[in-house]
């Protein structure tokens, strides 16, 4: 960065945990800023902003009106509220937005965002961190380079522990309105390495229950993938394992060899035949921070985009194909047949309005937001 260049400012909405790794990714990328957090609970604002040495707000309308250098809006609030929150960023603030998982939650807020993006010169950043890990980017490596050949079957395994406490933190949890269930809350990440992995997705069929909580959404769900290229896949995702979090792992039969990558967030590289000592530099320690280190990259990319002219890596249309196979899974477990990701239609279920619990998480229009 040229040192007469302005740093671009970021600024947060939703405090809750994951916004503390946005933060302290921010502090650590040269040519971007924090300049403010928000939430509607000051106790969560203000934590993050004693920590972070920036203004907090719990509107932020207010936020944007007073500190109009924001560049980017880092979107971190419940994940039914990302597209009315993006919406309002990208047409009546016109600000560049960063989405956290799972981007929005049906394939037609995905267009609308994106079509709204376009219009105003904006730019959308979906977050998909765990592209970025060392082991993902060995194995697509190894797929491009021909060295592991075509892939004949691809396999997710999340076995994940979140009990009836975790859901009871807060109203939007274990929701179709604000959540999703544990496909799209927990296992959208995998979801979408199956897509990098294997290519696109002609035909899924998919089963859902919910076994070990009291909440509307799926718990438990399993599901067969055809790929266009002819290949197979099987998912398996699942929060109601106990005690413990013990598996998020996917793997690659080819043609030339195997790659498995698990560990707790897809971190480590375990098995990888056509060269097994790529395994260990390209596994990664996660422990304490499950997040693991693709949220940094993430904000290179975003700083690299303003002030180098690069691309950022996630396209409109690569975005909206992770969500269209994540809608199909819920289509497919609605409809008890086979549905493919690019047909019409949307799920009943998945990012279903319910004003009441949107009002929870809404920032209210204050007289002060209008002058």
């Amino acid at each position: 960065m040229n040192r007469n260049e302005k740093p671009i400012d970021v600024a947060i909405i939703g405090c809750g945990r994951i916004a503390g790794h946005h933060s302290r990714s921010i502090q650590k990328v040269r040519g971007v800023r924090l300049a403010a957090v928000c939430d509607l609970v000051e106790a969560k604002a203000t934590a993050y902003s004693k920590e972070c040495g920036v203004p907090m707000f719990t509107n932020y309308r207010t936020m944007l009106r007073d500190l109009p250098q924001i560049d980017v809006v880092a979107i971190v609030t419940p994940s039914g509220m990302h597209a009315e929150h993006a919406m309002e960023m990208l047409t009546e603030y016109k600000k560049h937005v960063i989405v956290e998982k799972p981007t929005f939650m049906k394939p037609s807020q995905v267009n609308a965002a994106f079509d709204a993006a376009e219009k105003n010169g904006l730019t959308i950043f979906p977050v998909f961190q765990n592209r970025h890990n060392l082991a993902v980017r060995s194995v697509l490596r190894g797929i491009a380079s021909g060295e592991l050949g075509k892939i004949r079957i691809c396999s997710v395994r999340v076995r994940w522990c979140r009990p009836q406490r975790y859901y009871d933190l807060a109203p939007w949890r274990g929701t179709f309105a604000q959540d999703g269930g544990a496909l799209t809350n927990q296992g959208v990440h995998h979801i979408d390495l199956m897509r990098q992995f294997g290519g696109e997705v002609a035909q899924v069929s998919s089963t859902m229950c919910t076994l070990g909580a009291k909440i509307e959404v799926e718990d438990a769900a399993v599901a067969i993938v055809r790929y266009e290229s002819g290949a197979i896949g099987a998912l398996e995702i699942t929060t109601a394992a106990r005690p413990d979090d013990f598996e998020a792992s996917i793997s690659v039969v080819c043609e030339n060899g195997l790659a498995q990558i698990g560990g707790i967030a897809v971190n480590e590289l375990q098995i990888y035949t056509p060269d097994p000592t790529a395994c260990a530099p390209n596994s990664e320690d996660f422990s304490g921070n499950v997040y693991g280190h693709g949220h940094e990259k993430i904000y290179q990319e975003i700083a690299a985009h303003f002030l180098e002219k690069r691309a950022f890596s996630v396209s409109r249309d690569d975005c909206l194909r992770t969500i269209r196979l994540l809608d199909a899974f819920y289509r497919a477990d609605e409809s008890s047949g086979w549905v493919s990701p690019k047909s019409s239609g949307e799920s009943t279920r998945l990012g279903r309005a319910d004003e009441k619990l949107a009002r929870l998480y809404r920032t209210p229009r204050l007289q002060v937001d209008e002058t």
